[in-house]
């Protein structure tokens, strides 16, 4: 997707330990308009795939997920990262490393809102290590729905998580693979790019 792309170099900002600062557009400050564009672009690779839910996990794939799922006409539902009083019932449960912020978190999806015949599509915005992606589609498997696949806003073709999820024969629809990155020179190379 070119005009995301040209947003990246434009707008992103590369930091130490392979960080990519996309936070004046993507996930701290939202440019809806470009959101939109990536519903469109999701909606358009998954057209065949009869989605009717869209999961992703909180904080920063909240934003995107929604926009998204205005163009397949379908609710989101979010995985929390800690319980909470108004999530009564129960629930599915798994455990997700952060790459961001190198921890741990237990994520939850009230079972009322996961189940069979639900046609699930994953929505977040990066993909480093794929642990976030791996433990949604492990709730997901474990509600008994199915899952169609995997958008990614920005996918780091550089780290093991893409390579993960592909081998797990999860459909993954990466909008961005950034296969380099040079916090010096403020170079990002992305795959497809001419050599």
């Amino acid at each position: 997707m070119q005009l995301l792309k040209d947003r990246i170099r434009r707008d992103g900002k590369i930091k130490a330990g392979n960080v990519l600062k996309v936070d004046s557009f993507l996930n701290h400050q939202m440019d809806i308009e470009l959101f939109q564009e990536i519903g469109r672009e999701f909606r358009r690779r998954f057209a065949d795939a009869e989605v009717n839910k869209i999961l992703t996990i909180e904080a920063s794939g909240i934003g995107i997920a929604c926009v998204a799922a205005e163009s397949f006409h379908v609710p989101v539902v979010f995985a929390k990262k800690t319980q909470t009083k108004n999530i009564a019932g129960e629930v599915y449960t798994t455990k997700v490393e952060s790459f961001t912020h190198g921890r741990v978190y237990d994520i939850i999806v009230s079972k009322e809102f996961l189940g069979r015949g639900d046609k699930v599509l994953l929505i977040d915005d990066f993909l480093a290590n794929g642990k976030a992606l791996e433990g949604l589609a492990q709730l997901v498997g474990d509600s008994g729905a199915e899952l169609v696949g995997a958008g990614i806003v920005i996918e780091k073709g550089f780290q093991a998580g893409g390579e993960r999820i592909r081998s797990l024969g999860i459909r993954l629809e990466s909008l961005a693979i950034v296969e380099s990155m040079d916090e010096k020179t403020g170079t990002i190379v992305f795959r497809g790019d001419e050599s």
